[in-house]
């Protein structure tokens, strides 16, 4: 192997110079999300696509692609902001010929985690995807016999950082160091990646090429979403369950966000008003400031464990490390944060190999020590009355993202002294203008199995269901469910012997209701529990239309509450920003009686939403 990498400044000529090396069969790892190097990746494809003579596979995750409006209403609303919220990253040409069916014999792409609900009815991703948790992808990939390993990393003088993805690839190289595996290592240079050191670091001639393209690819950034009120309420339920001086892992998005809120509240001191007020049963006795702190080892640093680190939550270090971290994808705002922190406070987050963040197998005796009081936070889509959980399909055969990391956690959880695997989800879900409940008697699709089952967290709650039997499970979990739907799981639950006749749902849980939780927590929304706790690229007029539009989503599919919006736009008092954010989305700012019904539909959303 040379000391140096041969530079390429063409992509396309790299790409050439990879199948030649590699006998025409490119057999490709691509790490998950982030360090994608898209302009190689496209280059690799486009010869392939071009030379029927070429064979390429890639073996990948998360492959991140910007949203394609489906309504007029959508596209008015993304349309001039697309690439401010989600940057120009060019699209991956594999995923559009994926998309449009154009995808060639001789170029095979598998995948074993989507980007969620982003390949639902696509036939040739669904009959590709690779169900595998994410500590096992990595021998998944080696029995594909790898040659070639691409990445997108930043350099510093002669070495380079895979950065946002240690997760398998620093694996790859420590095999390949023993003599293990052998592949072909080649980088595409981004300087806007922080440079992560330590086990993300590697010297120049673990490479074979490197690509520096004339124009850098911009980072994909992934959009926070705003966090509901009984997002909020979930998150705070959660805060107690921390343990001072313990050990924390969270995943991305809404509630993510709002339990590093909760957090960073209770450390502060600002929760006593919202515990007193509380309509609800609480459970866990978390709610005094944070003296030792936590410490995080997590496979997705997210920005919500940065607040936590910058806030001063995560201080508790292991190894000279507060954060143990395998992979990173988030908003824009959290890789400049990473790239202008001081070396010295950065080197307290360390990139680290799934096979170290996820799992306790390899140095047991020292995670054991770290890893105490461990609370490892996840998302699930439902729960069954009876513990199990569905958290990567939404129906039998439809994989929406996959079960990633998921699962190592709870088995992390059962292993670890006092550790436990919380489930986070909202009670119920609208679709079609419809709410239905997100506990039920039933999953179509199981990711965790009711002898896994531990703590569930909704807006109304926790259950804490290891150990208990399954007429206590069914009880604790309907006290937790919204009450329009505890009478129909109590009935069921009592048809199939698994509730006493006799049993009720006891009287402090019968209000699980909406109103209750807006009631809680309508008064704090304003200052400590804001739509995003952790910033936002939305602009103050896209802030005030996102309630609006999902108002105006949710009344589409039923007529009554469509007219109950156009009956607003005509008698309802005018929105604050109402004027600007009309013409935001192109259309007049004052009504008048020629106005397209979509927009006085808009206008009524806007009305009703504050």
């Amino acid at each position: 192997m040379p000391d140096t990498p041969h530079i390429h400044t063409d992509a396309e000529t790299m790409a050439q110079a990879i199948y030649d090396l590699a006998g025409g069969e490119v057999r490709l790892a691509l790490p998950l999300g982030l360090g994608k190097p898209v302009t190689l990746v496209n280059a690799l494809v486009k010869l392939a696509a071009a030379d029927k003579s070429l064979k390429l596979s890639i073996f990948t995750a998360l492959t991140l692609q910007r949203p394609t409006p489906s309504s007029d209403i959508e596209q008015r609303f993304l349309g001039p902001a697309m690439d401010r919220l989600f940057g120009t990253t060019p699209a991956l040409t594999y995923a559009e010929m994926i998309r449009d069916g154009s995808l060639p014999d001789n170029i095979d792409v598998s995948e074993f985690f989507f980007q969620a609900a982003s390949w639902l009815g696509n036939d040739y991703a669904q009959r590709h995807y690779i169900a595998a948790n994410y500590t096992h992808a990595r021998d998944v990939l080696i029995a594909q016999r790898p040659n070639v390993l691409s990445q997108l990393m930043p350099r510093e003088g002669d070495r380079f950082s895979m950065s946002c993805n240690t997760d398998i690839s620093a694996d790859l190289f420590d095999m390949r160091a023993r003599g293990e595996i052998d592949f072909i290592a080649v980088a595409e240079v981004n300087d806007a990646l922080p440079f992560m050191d330590g086990p993300a670091a590697i010297d120049a001639g673990e490479l074979a090429m490197v690509l520096e393209p004339q124009a850098q690819i911009d980072l994909f950034s992934a959009v926070r979403r705003p966090v509901s009120v009984e997002q909020h309420a979930i998150a705070l339920h959660v805060s107690r369950l921390i343990t001072d001086g313990g050990t924390l892992q969270i995943g991305i998005g809404a509630i993510g966000d709002a339990v590093a809120n909760a957090l960073l509240l209770r450390a502060r001191g600002q929760l006593d008003e919202i515990w007193r007020d509380a309509p609800l049963p609480l459970l866990g006795d978390g709610i005094a400031p944070f003296r030792e702190g936590l410490y995080a080892v997590t496979e997705m640093l997210v920005g919500g464990l940065l607040a936590l680190f910058e806030g001063g939550v995560l201080k508790r270090e292991i190894d000279g490390a507060a954060i143990h971290a395998g992979f990173f994808v988030e908003a824009r705002d959290m890789y400049e944060r990473l790239r202008q922190m001081p070396p010295e406070q950065r080197a307290k987050i360390r990139m680290m190999p799934v096979s170290f963040t996820n799992a306790l197998y390899g140095d047991e005796a020292a995670k054991r020590a770290a890893r105490i009081a461990a609370r490892f936070v996840n998302g699930a889509m439902q729960v069954s009355v009876l513990g199990d959980a569905m958290s990567d399909a939404a129906k039998p055969g439809q994989v929406v993202s996959g079960v990633g990391g998921q699962f190592n956690f709870f088995e992390q959880a059962f292993g670890l002294e006092d550790a436990h695997a919380v489930l986070t989800l909202p009670a119920t879900r609208r679709s079609g203008g419809k709410v239905t409940s997100n506990i039920v008697w039933q999953l179509p699709v199981t990711t965790v199995p009711r002898h896994m089952r531990d703590v569930v967290v909704t807006e109304y709650g926790a259950a804490f269901l290891r150990g208990q039997t399954d007429e206590e499970v069914v009880a604790r979990l309907i006290c937790i469910a919204d009450s329009r739907f505890q009478a129909d799981l109590v009935a069921k639950a009592k048809a199939e012997g698994k509730l006493a006749r006799g049993w009720q749902v006891p009287a402090e849980h019968r209000n699980n209701l909406p109103a209750a939780i807006n009631c809680w927590l309508d008064p704090h929304r304003a200052t400590l529990l804001p739509d995003f706790p952790l910033g936002t690229d939305f602009t103050e007029v896209e802030k005030a239309l996102l309630p609006a539009l999902s108002r105006l989503e949710q009344a589409v599919s039923s007529k009554a509450a469509m007219a109950g919006l156009l009956w607003a736009s005509l008698r309802a008092p005018p929105h604050p920003h109402e004027a600007e954010a009309m013409e935001r989305m192109g259309y007049s700012p004052a009504p008048h009686l020629s106005e397209p019904l979509q927009s006085r539909a808009l206008r009524g959303a806007l009305r009703s939403s504050f």
